[in-house]
């Protein structure tokens, strides 16, 4: 058997790689590679020692269709991990487009131009959920898409799963990958701003990239074995932990500053991190695949005790003043683009407004720790005492009004359903007849703004997807969508004033702009 792998040097790539591998039924594994990471991948490949000599480099780009075409030829799955993630695409989003978006439909057309068709495994990204705290933490498959304003990335996989979703593809699969522990996380976070963006409060479920890489084997393990049509093919999953590793941005920071001895309070100030507009959340239905494949071993404290054992030179931060690490590895990033604190400096408006509500919220945040409310020690942000380990209990989840009966199988969905849903977003039900349990069939739908769009039933109220300007184009228009869309208001007024009216979007040089809606 063939496969077919993108993005076979990334972080979830390599370990994905090296799992594959090992199994007896795969003979061969091509993997697409930029002529210019020749290098990069020949590292990679050495890491399957004795199996590597079943992994066939095709040089080329997942911008090339002939690309793509090349890689998917005579294999019985392709699975697509490329991707550019921030923070390069933050600092080059014309890559993410290239890549994410273009790239992603490029492998599309050249699988459907194949006879038989191979298998499609896609990953997505939790960053379509956008910003989430305690009030709506927990999600599920079918929640809305309200990808977090002036990010490319988001927007881009945003696009690229649509595009897998509506596609003729015979056996798709989307795997939507949650927050991912990988081994150059920590060197990575230090070399940008990025690590401001996290809020303090913001739920993060945690997986490991061995364990992703496990989880990708085994699919195609359990899979070429027997038939997975009825329970995996055509769906969609939350690469989850199973319940585990649900903690929040401040909890996650602390547990990787113990391996110097120390907290996130000795290096961190309140006002250093945005306080909204990231995008993390626990998934409701984490445990499906978990279920099907068993593929969770590891939690967050396996993978700190690996990283301090690896790079065992980071104990020697235990003898440095804590103040002097702050000053020289972590203030020396306000300097960094992608910080606040250098937007604060430029007088950058959108992106203050976009992740903190406007410069006068950055300008009041607390100081000093004693006047900021943590999740993590049993405080809301307003001050309320709270619970946190009941919070992480999903028996325990705020569970948002999808306008149907969510829980029930997809052969019972009726036209009653489909209705109520676009009813629920200001919309419409264009397509007069509907067989119940038809999900996949494509029907007509009227947006809030009377734009009208094909979509199947199963992209809509299965994965989350509703048009909206973000599919077309660069511009974030929740505030005023927010205000009439009964779905989108359940989670964007958990962050947002229900009296913002901004439109958030990039100019022809994705440099960041705001207005006031009209």
């Amino acid at each position: 058997m063939k496969i077919a792998l993108t993005g076979a040097t990334g972080n979830m790539g390599r370990e994905a790689l090296l799992e594959l591998s090992k199994l007896q039924n795969i003979d061969k594994i091509k993997i697409l590679v930029s002529p210019t990471s020749a290098k990069k991948a020949e590292m990679v490949i050495n890491r399957c020692g004795k199996n590597k000599n079943k992994i066939e480099i095709v040089f080329g780009n997942i911008t090339s269709l002939t690309s793509c075409k090349e890689l998917v030829k005579d294999v019985s799955y392709c699975i697509h991990l490329a991707a550019v993630i921030p923070p390069r695409a933050d600092k080059h989003p014309e890559l993410a487009v290239s890549c994410n978006e273009n790239g992603t439909k490029n492998l599309i057309i050249a699988i459907e131009e194949c006879n038989p068709q191979p298998k499609f495994i896609h990953t997505s990204t939790v960053a379509l959920y956008g910003n989430r705290n305690y009030k709506c933490a927990f999600a599920n498959t079918g929640d809305p898409l309200l990808v977090s304003p002036l990010d490319v990335y988001s927007v881009t996989k945003l696009r690229a799963e649509f595009a897998v979703l509506e596609s003729n593809l015979q056996n798709w699969v989307i795997l939507r990958q949650s927050a991912m522990l990988h081994t150059n996380m920590l060197k990575d976070n230090m070399n940008d701003g990025l690590m401001f963006h996290t809020c303090f409060n913001s739920p993060l479920e945690w997986v490991t990239a061995h364990d992703s890489g496990v989880l990708i084997a085994n699919i195609i393990d359990k899979d070429s074995k027997e038939d997975l049509s009825k329970c995996f093919w055509k769906k969609i999953f939350n690469i989850g932990a199973n319940g585990r590793n649900q903690i929040t941005g401040y909890c996650t920071l602390n547990d990787g500053f113990k391996i110097i001895g120390g907290t996130t309070k000795n290096f961190f100030k309140p006002y250093y991190n945005a306080t909204r507009n990231f995008h993390g959340v626990w998934f409701y239905d984490g445990s499906e695949l978990d279920n099907l494949f068993h593929y969770v071993s590891q939690d967050v404290k396996d993978y700190w005790k690996q990283t301090s054992k690896k790079f065992w030179y980071y104990k020697f931060g235990k003898i440095i003043p804590k103040k002097l690490i702050s000053k020289f590895a972590i203030q020396k990033l306000f300097k960094d683009d992608n910080s606040p604190a250098y937007w604060y400096s430029q007088n950058d408006i959108p992106k203050l407004t976009a992740f903190f509500g406007g410069k006068e919220n950055y300008e009041n945040l607390p100081k000093d720790w004693n006047n900021f409310n943590l999740l993590a020690e049993n405080k809301t942000p307003e001050g309320k005492t709270i619970d946190f380990s009941k919070l992480t209990n999903k028996k325990n989840a705020n569970l948002i009004d999808y306008g149907f009966d969510y829980f029930k199988q997809d052969s019972e969905i009726t036209k009653q359903d489909l209705e109520n849903v676009a009813k629920m977003h200001g919309g419409k039900l264009l397509t007069k007849t509907f067989k119940t349990g038809d999900v996949y069939a494509t029907v007509s739908w009227q947006d809030q703004d009377g734009n009208e769009f094909s979509a199947k039933p199963f992209t809509v109220l299965r994965a989350g997807h509703w048009l909206n300007p973000c599919y077309t184009s660069f511009s974030w228009e929740f505030d005023r969508l927010s205000k009439t869309d009964k779905i989108y208001s359940q989670i964007w007024h958990t962050s947002h004033n229900k009296d913002e009216n901004y439109v958030y979007f990039l100019d022809n040089n994705f440099n960041a702009q705001i207005r006031m809606d009209k």
